[in-house]
């Protein structure tokens, strides 16, 4: 099928970083063919035209770490710390789920990402991996697919394995579902945390990851009692003790990054190791991440949501108005980490993290479909003095108009075009309870009460 989207203020986030005020893209089958002003866009052989007057038409968003299993938890870790989050919360839930919980919650997640713009993620890991990959194939999502792996420290007996075998589990994956859904889907291996990995599974996994050509997913330097962790058993920080294992480069995706120190700052743009920055996680427990010194230094720097029991709101728009807030407040710098820079972080640069700017994160003759259309006019949009500006402080989700993955329509008209929304919403609530009792999660009296 061939797609004209014309009219509309195209942002294209190009290398040129072009933007055409009444501008077209054509988009023939999975491929974007036309990008420019509408006065020349092609007429024939169309099949369809949407018209994108008043809108803004941008590359797809781009969420650089979500947990896909974890949706049915949302509210279940509010208010702890992260460590009674993890052991008292988070564990006994994902070592309780089925294969049909993961595949609701995957569902569940997805519409929610399609609803805030998203047409790509990277999965930070969970345990039925068939089931997140069944889900997006369905709800039509591009995304990168993990499971997490353990194989030493405190945790769920059933998630810690032997190296060699969480090693082989993650080649079988890549094996079955790398490439499927048409290319959308890829799957990268995913280290939990220094508490939870060997130098051992550290090594291995860069190993697979260079020789699959795929990147690794890591939670890193969350919180200080996790670089104390490192100090302790390794001898030196997070991040300079995976600097000396060597296996710090452009394809490992180093998520949070909080505590750091200047020297580490260092290591991360001589390395070029990417960053997923997640605002509203990190503001609950975890920190502020110096993120203007990273990007002071070139580094590369993404933004995620992680997961609903993290965040409660997998909602890229809300992370680009805190990035481009709580820095410049803990500055006093109103110019650190403006606006094009955050737009760009949900884009091209977290394509680049995602080692996949060659297909996405920007509108190129030749790249994929992937395309997100903004209604501003509403209340809360408008007027439009400076609309990049006006995408980060003052887009939300209902201004989110139409979501295109590979040439196919995802969102149109407040609907969701591929998956049953409300028979999701039905089967999730229901999960969700069944859940929480099988994994004898005690929640507050607050949550037992209602």
């Amino acid at each position: 099928m061939t797609i004209c989207i014309r009219g509309g203020l195209v942002v294209t986030m190009d290398a040129e970083h072009r933007v055409f005020a009444e501008g077209a893209v054509v988009l023939e089958d999975d491929r974007i063919a036309y990008v420019g002003p509408a006065d020349g866009a092609p007429a024939a052989g169309i099949d369809r035209t949407i018209d994108a007057k008043g809108k803004i038409v941008l590359p797809g968003l781009i969420n650089s770490h979500v947990h896909l299993s974890q949706h049915l938890g949302r509210g279940i870790g509010d208010d702890v710390s992260l460590l009674t989050w993890l052991h008292e919360r988070i564990w006994p839930y994902e070592s309780s789920m089925t294969y049909e919980d993961s595949y609701v919650s995957s569902l569940l997640c997805g519409i929610e990402l399609v609803r805030t713009g998203v047409t790509c993620f990277a999965e930070a890991g969970g345990q039925h991996v068939a089931a997140m990959a069944e889900a997006m194939e369905e709800l039509g999502l591009r995304g990168i697919l993990a499971r997490s792996i353990m194989d030493e420290g405190e945790g769920p007996a059933s998630m810690i394995e032997p190296t060699d075998q969480c090693i082989a589990r993650q080649q079988d994956l890549i094996d079955r579902f790398h490439g499927s859904a048409e290319g959308r889907l890829r799957v990268w291996p995913a280290c939990r945390t220094i508490f939870n990995c060997s130098d051992a599974l550290y090594l291995q996994t860069k190993e697979l990851a260079d020789r699959a050509g795929v990147g690794i997913h890591a939670h890193v330097a969350e919180i200080p009692d996790e670089v104390e962790f490192s100090r302790q058993t390794r001898g030196d920080t997070t991040v300079a003790h995976l600097e000396s294992l060597g296996v710090l480069a452009e394809n490992f995706l180093s998520v949070h990054t909080v505590w750091l120190t200047e020297a580490e700052l260092d290591i991360l743009a001589t390395r070029g190791v990417p960053v997923s920055h997640n605002p509203a996680a990190a503001m609950r427990v975890l920190g502020f991440a110096d993120i203007p010194g990273m990007l002071e230094r070139g580094v590369l720097v993404a933004l995620g949501t992680d997961g609903a029991p993290s965040n409660n709101r997998m909602n890229l728009i809300s992370e680009m108005y805190l990035a481009g807030l709580i820095h410049k407040g803990r500055k006093l710098d109103p110019q650190v980490v403006p606006a094009e820079a955050v737009l760009a972080m949900v884009t091209r640069d977290a394509a680049k993290a995602l080692l996949w700017e060659d297909e996405i994160g920007s509108l190129d003759v030749g790249t994929r479909a992937d395309i997100t259309i903004v209604n501003p006019r509403t209340a809360g949009m408008l007027p439009l003095h400076d609309p990049v500006a006006n995408l980060v402080y003052a887009m939300d989700t209902t201004n989110i108009s139409t979501v295109i993955v590979d040439g196919r329509i995802l969102l149109e008209d407040d609907t969701v075009q591929t998956v049953d929304e409300e028979a999701v919403l039905a089967e999730a609530q229901a999960r969700a309870a069944e859940l929480v009792q099988r994994a004898g999660i005690r929640l507050p009296d607050r949550f037992r009460s209602l």
